[in-house]
C-alpha cells in the first residue's frame, strides 16, 4: 500500500501494491480505524506523514468531520495558544471578538498537530490537560469549552531525546504516543516512486493543463535518485517537469549528485573559491527557503518571519530561485460546520 492509496480511498483496493513498510502502516490504521486513539507519525521531513494522518481521518468513523493540520512550528510562540484554542473578545490588544481556536473547528472530527515538538513548554501544560479532559478555556474566557475530537501528532524530531534535554514534558509524551507510526524515508520504499510520480504528474497536468508524460529514462533516474527531501521533494521535481520545457538534464545531473554524494560545491568545474562560496552559498539560501515554506504550507508572511526578511525581499527570492508554489487547499473546517460555544 502506497502513500497514494492512502490518501486516495479510490485507490485503496490494490492492497499489493506498495512497499512491505506502507503496508504494516496501512494495516495500522485498519486496526485503530474505530478508535479513537491517539496517534504519534514520525519520520523524516517530507516522508508523507500529512498523508498518513489524513488516511487515519479518511478510514475512522470521523471522516464525515472536519480534518484540521496546525503546524505548531510556523506560529510565533504568543499566538499558538490563542490559535489552537481561541481568545474572548478583549482577551488581548487586538482581540476585538471572539475567535474560535483549532480544536474547536475540529469538533466531530480530526486535528492533526503536526511539529508537535516545537510547541513552547509552557503550552505542553495545557495541551496534556486538553488530551486529558477535552475541555479547555479560551484565552482571556472564563467558562469551559468541551470539544470531541481525535488527536493525531507529527514529528520529525526525536522526542525522546528532548524529553532528556527538558525541551518537551514527558507526561506529554506517554499521552500522544499511544499508537506510533514510523514512516520510513523514500529511499528504503524505492518501489512506490513510479505511483508516486505518476499521481503528482496527473496532478499536475491537470492543474498547469499540460500533457507532460514520464519518459522510461526519466522514471529509470527518479527511481536512482537518493530523496534526502523524501516524497516532498519528488513532488517538486515532478512539478518542475511539467512546468519547463527541458528537465532532462536536470534530472540527470539530480540523480547523479545522489549517487555521488557531492556536496553542492564539491560538484562544481575548478574555480576561484570566492565563486565555490557565492554559488553554495546560493544553494543554501534556496534549500532554506524552500525548507521554511513547505513547513508553513506556503504562508510566505510566516515564512519571511522565520527568515528574519522582509516580505517583499522574501518574495523576490522566491522568484529568483525558481521556487513554485503548490496548489492552494482550501482548509477542512471552512467547510465544515462548528457548534458555538
Amino acid at each position: 500500500m502506497s502513500l497514494v492509496q492512502m490518501s486516495d480511498p479510490k485507490r485503496h483496493a490494490s492492497l499489493s501494491d506498495g512497499s512491505s513498510q506502507m503496508r504494516a502502516i496501512r494495516t495500522i490504521i485498519e486496526n485503530i480505524a474505530d478508535t479513537d486513539a491517539t496517534v504519534l507519525i514520525r519520520g523524516e521531513s517530507g516522508v508523507g506523514k500529512d498523508l498518513v494522518a489524513r488516511a487515519i481521518h479518511a478510514s475512522s468513523s470521523r471522516r464525515h468531520g472536519p480534518f484540521v493540520k496546525i503546524n505548531c512550528a510556523a506560529i510565533p510562540s504568543g499566538l499558538i495558544e490563542s490559535e489552537l484554542f481561541g481568545h474572548e473578545k478583549g482577551a488581548f490588544t487586538g482581540a476585538h471578538r471572539r475567535k474560535l481556536g483549532q480544536f474547536e473547528h475540529a469538533h466531530k472530527g480530526t486535528i492533526c498537530l503536526d511539529e508537535i515538538g516545537e510547541l513552547p513548554l509552557a503550552l505542553q501544560a495545557k495541551l496534556l490537560h486538553v488530551l486529558q479532559d477535552f475541555r479547555f478555556s479560551r484565552v482571556g474566557g472564563h467558562g469551559w469549552v468541551d470539544v470531541d475530537s481525535r488527536v493525531i501528532a507529527a514529528t520529525n524530531r526525536n522526542l525522546e531525546e528532548a524529553v532528556a534535554r527538558g525541551q518537551f514534558r514527558e507526561d506529554l509524551y506517554y499521552r500522544v504516543n499511544v499508537v506510533e507510526i514510523r514512516v520510513p524515508p523514500l529511499r528504503e520504499r524505492r518501489e512506490e516512486i513510479p505511483a508516486l510520480a505518476s499521481w503528482f504528474l496527473e496532478k499536475f497536468n491537470a492543474q498547469y493543463g499540460r500533457q507532460r508524460q514520464l519518459s522510461p529514462e526519466t522514471m529509470t533516474h527518479l527511481q536512482q535518485h537518493s530523496w534526502s527531501g523524501n516524497v516532498r521533494e519528488l513532488e517538486n521535481i515532478v512539478r518542475r517537469l511539467v512546468v519547463l520545457t527541458d528537465v532532462e538534464f536536470e534530472i540527470e545531473a539530480l540523480v547523479a549528485r545522489g549517487r555521488n554524494g557531492d556536496s553542492p560545491a564539491r560538484r562544481l568545474p575548478p574555480e576561484g573559491l570566492r565563486e565555490i562560496a557565492r554559488h553554495a552559498a546560493r544553494e543554501a539560501e534556496r534549500a532554506a527557503i524552500e525548507d521554511v515554506l513547505g513547513r508553513v504550507q506556503w504562508n510566505r508572511a510566516a515564512a519571511s518571519r522565520i527568515l528574519k526578511v522582509s516580505y517583499k525581499t522574501l518574495l523576490n527570492k522566491i522568484v529568483d530561485c525558481g521556487l513554485i508554489p503548490p496548489i492552494c487547499r482550501q482548509p477542512a473546517h471552512a467547510q465544515a460546520g462548528v457548534p458555538s460555544r
